[in-house]
């Protein structure tokens, strides 16, 4: 082990030990371990000799593909500060992210050039573009600062080894992005040793080892997507980067093909995989563990994955990006506690906190607190929103995060999340979850998602408004939705107007996006 621990020396110590394991695939692309330590290397010394400096923050604008994986780690072992960026991200939001962090450099996926010619030029921090993939480029006029390709990158580098370590690993090594749901999107500041403590503390409970595979449907730019790249590689497991879940067909024949151990996901793609009514169970008979982020679970999408997935451990998780994990329910625990996600997960303290930060016992409602290594520095350049969130702990001098979340612990000291402080709905003069109504109406048969929202309202301050997503086929009438609601909820929880959509608007991240229902 290096005398300053980095996040990169999960590559490092893997390769050395296992050069020739494939360390993953992506549409026919290969990569083993040592393949992936000297391409990150020639790139991260080819970045130094552009300009690249420690502490400078670079973007990687790609989808998911073995030139992404390279450009992560190659940007770390450069001393920079690696930002990934959903590749569905339009030019005016990609020339406001470059902005927002003053980006030195931009690694994107030649596909995406077209986003980039529109991005770039609104962008004077960037002195250096590298076009990564085998796409031809769009034919343009426009002139690019400092452009060349990746492989001529990496082909003009002879030394093999990576760049001399000058960080601490207090220093930064990643912003990650939150998803904007509500405002401009925000950079999160991670280190390395939040991104390293995270990373153990998330492979040690769910098992990984080396002769795991790995599926790597979600997006690297979303921070759960991303830690499936950083746990393989530190387990030396074989990471199996797909797209996107776009084509679910497709990707479960290579879970099939490849032999996948390990399927991560959120909520609104196991809803989807629950709507595939000729899915074989026997087709995943090698998946040993499957894992939940983003959102709670709902019991409904439970019982399907412990149908579609008859061998494997369920991991239900609960986090958010500023400190990336909070909980997780022990698969053994899940018939017994279905609606619970869990407890806190190793290295990690939580306790509940009401409006006047007094601590709360079991069964009471209070805003959730996180205290540990994987604790955000803050939020880039933006100090009066960070100390909305970080708020002083119990030792002098350390902080702790105050989530937004409400949430409630029962008598053994497992969490439920109840919602997001934000989303609270007051009607009545009472105060209503949306949690609590969604997870009734999602019960009724033929529901496949729902959304509650409060909208203005001359009587009642708030009305509760929900938005309803049906199964493939089924007809559900909005009466249906309000007598479920009437015979399990009090009367001020029950919906004044259902509405019935095709999908719901959701985040790059897949959760649903509320600022987008009115």
């Amino acid at each position: 082990m290096n005398a300053v621990p980095q996040l990169h020396d999960f590559l490092i110590e893997t390769a050395q030990k296992k050069p020739s394991a494939e360390a993953l695939t992506c549409q026919g692309k290969r990569l083993t371990y040592g393949e992936l330590e000297a391409r990150s290397n020639a790139l991260a010394n080819g970045l130094l000799r552009r300009g690249v400096q420690r502490g400078d923050r670079v973007m990687v604008f790609a989808e998911n593909s073995p030139e992404a994986a390279i450009a992560f780690w190659g940007v770390l072992k450069a001393n920079a500060v690696v930002s990934m960026v959903n590749p569905l991200t339009r030019g005016d939001k990609l020339a406001f992210l470059l902005n927002d962090c003053r980006a030195t450099a931009l690694i994107a996926a030649r596909g995406l050039w077209r986003v980039v010619l529109e991005a770039v030029p609104r962008a004077p921090s960037v002195k250096l573009v590298v076009a990564a993939g085998d796409d031809p480029l769009p034919m343009s006029d426009t002139e690019l600062p400092g452009l060349v390709t990746l492989p001529d990158l990496e082909a003009g580098e002879t030394r093999t080894s990576a760049p001399p370590r000058k960080n601490l690993d207090i220093d930064l090594a990643s912003l990650i992005y939150t998803s904007g749901s509500t405002g401009e999107p925000k950079a999160v500041m991670l280190t390395h040793r939040n991104m390293l403590t995270a990373a153990t503390s998330i492979s040690t409970y769910l098992e990984l080892e080396g002769r795991d595979v790995i599926l790597g449907v979600l997006p690297l730019a979303f921070d759960y997507g991303l830690y499936q790249l950083i746990m393989a590689t530190k387990v030396g497991a074989r990471l199996v980067l797909e797209r996107d879940f776009a084509f679910p067909a497709q990707v479960i024949a290579r879970v099939i093909e490849e032999k996948v151990t390990v399927f991560p996901g959120v909520p609104t793609l196991f809803a989807r995989m629950a709507e595939m009514k000729s899915l074989d169970p026997q087709a995943f008979a090698l998946v040993r563990a499957v894992t939940n982020t983003a959102a709670a679970l709902h019991v409904k999408h439970i019982e399907h994955l412990k149908a579609t997935f008859p061998k494997a451990r369920i991991y239900s998780m609960y986090g958010l990006t500023e400190c990336k994990r909070c909980t997780y329910l022990p698969p053994q625990d899940l018939d017994k506690k279905p609606t619970s996600v869990g407890i806190a997960i190793p290295n990690t303290e939580l306790w509940l906190v009401d409006e006047n930060d007094k601590r709360l016992g079991p069964n009471q409602v209070g805003q959730l607190v996180i205290r540990g290594a994987t604790v955000m520095r803050g939020y880039w350049e933006r100090p009066e929103e960070t100390r909305k969130k970080l708020k002083a702990g119990p030792l002098p001098g350390e902080v702790v995060l105050y989530t937004g979340d409400l949430c409630r612990l029962d008598e053994d000291g497992y969490l439920t999340f109840v919602g997001r402080m934000d989303d609270i709905i007051k009607c009545r003069g009472e105060k209503v979850a949306p949690k609590e109504v969604e997870n009734v109406i999602v019960d009724v048969p033929g529901v496949k998602e729902a959304a509650v929202i409060g909208v203005p309202d001359e009587v009642l301050g708030q009305a509760v408004k929900a938005y309803v997503v049906l199964e493939q086929g089924a007809t559900v009438q909005e009466r249906e939705v309000i007598k479920a609601c009437q015979r399990r909820l009090e009367s001020f929880m029950v919906p004044r107007t259902v509405v019935f959509v095709p999908e719901l608007p959701t985040t790059d991240t897949g959760k649903i996006k509320k600022s987008g229902l009115t």
